[in-house]
């Protein structure tokens, strides 16, 4: 079955849970589409793993829409939900419109997800009544880190607490069908769960939410030495990766590959008038 926002609101409703994961090409997406996973995200930590940046500031709205490009190709059942990079939307409504617009049109996402409350409602309410799907997303928000001195759990302090939950309620007046919810405190994000009506998607947020996000490299064991705390690596794909172009490494330089069942044949006779 297609997975859509309604589908994903009546997920909520009968406290099914939602499962969405990263993927930023067409090979990965295909995988997970046909493993069944109701929604990727298109992410602007592709940054990161894919290109290499320190964090996710640096990607663009072309980044973001040729990833998206390749990832919808891939997808025939799972929801697409698209990144709008740093600076995209935050300086104004008209911008962030437009730059939706294009991740849609363009990137052929399905819906767009932003980092913000309070300040960016205008905007999603504005990209929403463009008839564009909006994911908000609230706590560790990875486009603000310089503004909070790192990647760091939010919530944590009464007044904290209080903002993200007055936050959560005003992008769902302001029309965000889901939200977000990265480095919150378990219980805050379970009460912030059970008092909105659009879905909650945590990573880092607890089992409380309706539904939980990973970027696969993570949960992959495919990127770098750290893992974050509220990562659990599924497999170890990042070392069978290691082994196997190793073991190509070898197998070429002492002329064990490529086999005879690995090569094509001509006619002796044929070859003999060529010499």
């Amino acid at each position: 079955m297609k997975n859509t926002v309604t589908t994903l609101q009546e997920q909520k409703k009968n406290s099914d849970k939602i499962t969405m994961l990263t993927a930023y090409d067409f090979s990965t997406a295909k995988l997970m589409d046909q493993a069944g996973i109701n929604c990727i995200l298109v992410g602007d930590s592709l940054g990161m793993v894919m290109l290499g940046y320190q964090d996710t500031l640096s990607v663009t709205m072309e980044d973001m829409i040729h990833h998206t490009k390749a990832v919808s190709r891939g997808c025939t059942e799972t929801f697409v939900v698209a990144d709008m990079p740093f600076m995209s939307y935050q300086t104004s409504v008209y911008d962030a419109v437009v730059n939706a617009g294009r991740l849609i049109k363009e990137g052929c996402a399905q819906a767009v997800k932003l980092e913000g409350g309070l300040e960016v409602c205008p905007q999603i309410e504005a990209i929403v009544k463009a008839s564009i799907p909006v994911m908000a997303h609230l706590g560790l928000t990875p486009q603000s880190v310089n503004a909070f001195g790192g990647f760091k759990v939010q919530g944590k302090d009464e007044e904290a607490a209080k903002r993200i939950l007055k936050e959560a309620l005003a992008v769902q007046e302001a029309g965000a069908f889901a939200v977000v919810l990265e480095c919150v405190p378990a219980k805050l994000a379970e009460l912030i769960s059970s008092k909105l009506e659009i879905p909650t998607i945590g990573i880092g947020a607890g089992k409380g939410c309706d539904g939980q996000v990973l970027v696969y490299q993570d949960m992959l064991a495919m990127y770098g030495g750290f893992k974050p705390k509220f990562v659990k690596q599924y497999a170890n794909i990042g070392e069978q990766m290691k082994k196997a172009f190793s073991d190509y490494i070898s197998e070429t330089a002492n002329g064990e590959f490529p086999a005879e069942e690995h090569t094509f044949t001509i006619s002796d006779d044929i070859l003999e008038k060529l010499y």
